[in-house]
């Protein structure tokens, strides 16, 4: 076992290295005394369960998140697998993109014994156009998630805890998914922002709902930052599906060293316009006024992974108290679990929460 291992700057801590856990603190700058209320942990699943065997594996991940004492789970969105695969088999069970596996997975979530928070992923509607066994439209797909797994001022699960939703502001009433939350002094946001280029650039109807999504998600960011400043916050905590893409705005310098350390890996090409380029500006704008602690958590590209890959438009470099967090995704079935802690100077632990049997199975395969 590795023994702590501490940058003077607090970015990154390995605190305890073990068969089953790895414990890493989080930077942030001030993230205040302990005024702001006792430690609690909270639980980050997502792009899962994608086959009958992860399926399986899903419900063993449950089954630890319901062990454990968490303040809420939020899942990143991707709760069904890609539908191409079905066309080659329309008789499988549990076929995404319809009303049945929609309500199954609701059903399992509305069984977690923490409260439980969902942002959707692209598989669970703007993906859905790939499915060919049955006709579907991903717009009403999404307003069908919409409606589902939104009830009206509250999260899923058992035990079910007040949020705040987008749609009570004036001119967002469809953005029910876009939640906020306050616990022990720290805000929580939830941005519907979806892999799959966000949803930009199939069709007229495609570009014009990712334009008027961006404008929301736009809009609650900003709000969430005022809020936080306002309210005092220890930290904020931001959490979505997509992967923005954060190296696409780094220098060419920082460009090179991420290339050459991939074997293989061309020097990247000139960076293109993406769907996520106004949220990216967005945070980046934002950040340039905010010193408290603020952790960025998503899915989307399932690589396991803490940095720091937002810079500052000012200085060219890494925002400190910015912290990029990727949950595990397919094939992997584990858990993170994130402590919020205001006597810790960096506010934010993660541990890697590994489902033993899960880790069993994926040897055998």
């Amino acid at each position: 076992m590795s023994e702590s291992v501490c940058e003077k700057s607090g970015w990154i801590g390995v605190a305890r290295v073990g068969a089953a856990a790895l414990v890493l603190a989080l930077a942030g700058g001030c993230a205040g005394s302990g005024s702001g209320g006792g430690a609690y942990d909270f639980g980050i699943v997502g792009d899962t369960p994608y086959t009958h065997v992860q399926a399986k594996e899903f419900t063993r991940v449950m089954a630890s998140l319901d062990a454990a004492d968490l303040a809420f789970v939020a899942h990143v969105g991707d709760f069904e697998f890609d539908a191409r695969p079905y066309n080659r088999d329309p008789s499988k069970a549990d076929m995404p993109c319809t009303d049945e596996n929609f309500a199954a997975v609701l059903a399992g979530f509305n069984a977690s014994k923490n409260p439980f928070i969902l942002t959707p992923g692209d598989n669970d509607w703007t993906d859905c156009v790939h499915l060919k066994a049955h006709k579907v439209d991903p717009l009403e797909r999404l307003e069908k998630i919409r409606a589902m797994f939104y009830p009206q001022g509250r999260s899923l699960g058992q035990r079910s805890m007040p949020v705040t939703h987008q749609s009570g502001d004036t001119g967002y009433a469809k953005f029910r998914e876009n939640l906020t939350w306050s616990i022990g002094g720290v805000r929580y946001v939830t941005l519907h922002m979806v892999g799959s280029n966000n949803n930009l650039g199939k069709d007229p109807r495609d570009i014009a709902e990712h334009a008027e999504r961006s404008a929301a998600n736009d809009a609650w960011l900003k709000k969430a930052f005022a809020s936080a400043n306002a309210e005092q916050a220890l930290g904020l905590v931001i959490i979505t599906q997509a992967n923005p893409g954060f190296e696409n705005r780094w220098t060419s310098s920082m460009k090179r060293r991420y290339a050459s350390s991939i074997k293989g890996l061309k020097r990247p090409a000139k960076t293109e316009p993406t769907g996520f380029d106004s949220f990216l500006a967005t945070i980046t704008a934002e950040m340039e006024g905010y010193d408290r602690p603020t952790l960025f958590i998503h899915g989307d590209t399932h690589l396991l992974r803490i940095s720091r890959p937002l810079l500052s438009a000012k200085t060219k470099q890494p925002f400190q108290n910015f912290t990029r967090v990727e949950t595990f995704g397919w094939p992997d079935s584990h858990w993170l679990k994130i402590t919020v802690d205001p006597d810790d100077s960096q506010l934010f632990r993660i541990r890697m929460e590994l489902v033993q049997e899960n880790l069993v199975n994926r040897r055998a395969r």
